[in-house]
């Protein structure tokens, strides 16, 4: 494992967190501990559970809720379907 203070880590971050996501163990020295780099994998699902505790049954009903509001958005008329031509889309 290469271990990094974190002053060393900050000067070129953004490569060593290449070399972690490439599988190599990165390691930086917090007080007394190394916290690891590593990737992780992440679902829609799970971030909600994790940041907002949103349980599966609440994430459902939240999908549901807003196929709704969307299907009757687009019936008034609110939302346009996007034909790959902004600038086209924005003067309709």
């Amino acid at each position: 494992m290469t271990t990094l203070t974190i002053t060393k880590a900050r000067v070129n971050l953004s490569a060593w967190l290449e070399r972690a996501k490439q599988g190599e163990d990165i390691g930086i020295v917090s007080g007394d501990q190394i916290v690891a780099l590593r990737p992780v994998t992440v679902s829609s699902d799970d971030y909600a559970w994790r940041e907002y505790g949103a349980t599966p049954a609440e994430l459902r009903r939240f999908e549901k809720r807003m196929e709704r509001e969307l299907a009757a958005e687009r019936k008034r008329g609110g939302i346009k379907r996007f034909s790959g031509n902004l600038e086209k889309d924005l003067a309709d």
